[in-house]
């Protein structure tokens, strides 16, 4: 049986880049205040990107998949990692671990996220942080189950809510552009970002990446315990 990954994040149709992940991981570190030699963990790290670049910020790295991908061969990952089904088990560490608990397209294939977020408070130290991006549904409705893994959906109202339900507190949540040249807030790229998305056909999102990312918004949440 072939494996998920392998079939969703075929390497050949979507080759392993290093461009985009540092990018938004030295924004996410910048913006959030992660700080060297916390403690840092990523569920369903996937085939690796973002958590190498965490690494190579000299953030001490911990990541989980229930993927057989996860051998991550071809990876130069320093990182501590293991192979968890969370379906049936909970996370392997201690109350209270880790400082940042950061995820990417994660928490939207659970039926039930609600244990998934008791486990990320159980393990999140008191006043640490968890960062999370997830589709938005309210953009991407139509394209949503275009990937058969996907179990739930996320609005911003209901991204607050389960981290309120859950007892984090300090919660932002927001739609977020995955083109770093809008990261700066430039008005007049955001502007033609708009633009694109309400008059370019969708028949050109798979052949260029303004277009899709203009198109397919995610969200982007923070909390704190």
């Amino acid at each position: 049986m072939s494996n998920y990954l392998d079939i969703i994040y075929d390497s050949k149709k979507i080759p392993i880049s290093n461009v985009y992940p540092e990018k938004l991981v030295n924004y996410l570190v910048d913006r959030f205040s992660i700080k060297e030699n916390q403690k840092l963990l990523e569920p369903g790290f996937g085939r690796g990107e973002f958590l190498s670049k965490f690494a190579e910020k000299k953030i001490d790295c911990y990541g989980f998949d229930n993927s057989h991908y996860s051998k991550l061969d071809k990876i130069n990952l320093n990182a501590k990692i293991t192979n968890v089904d969370i379906l049936k088990e909970n996370f392997p560490y201690e109350d209270n671990f880790f400082d940042v608990i950061y995820s990417k397209s994660f928490i939207e294939h659970f039926y039930y996220p609600e244990k998934l977020f008791s486990e990320f408070y159980r393990v999140l130290k008191p006043g640490g942080k968890i960062i999370s991006l997830t589709p938005d549904w309210k953009t991407v409705y139509k394209m949503f189950y275009e990937d058969f893994t996907h179990r739930t959906p996320f609005t911003l109202e209901s991204l607050r809510d389960i981290h309120a339900i859950t007892g984090f507190k300090n919660i932002q949540s927001e739609q977020f552009l995955q083109l770093p040249i809008l990261w700066n807030k430039n008005k007049f790229l955001l502007f033609f970002s708009i633009l694109t998305k309400y008059l370019v056909p969708n028949y050109f999102i798979k052949k260029f990446k303004w277009v899709r990312f203009s198109k397919e918004p995610m969200l982007l949440s923070y909390a704190e315990k």
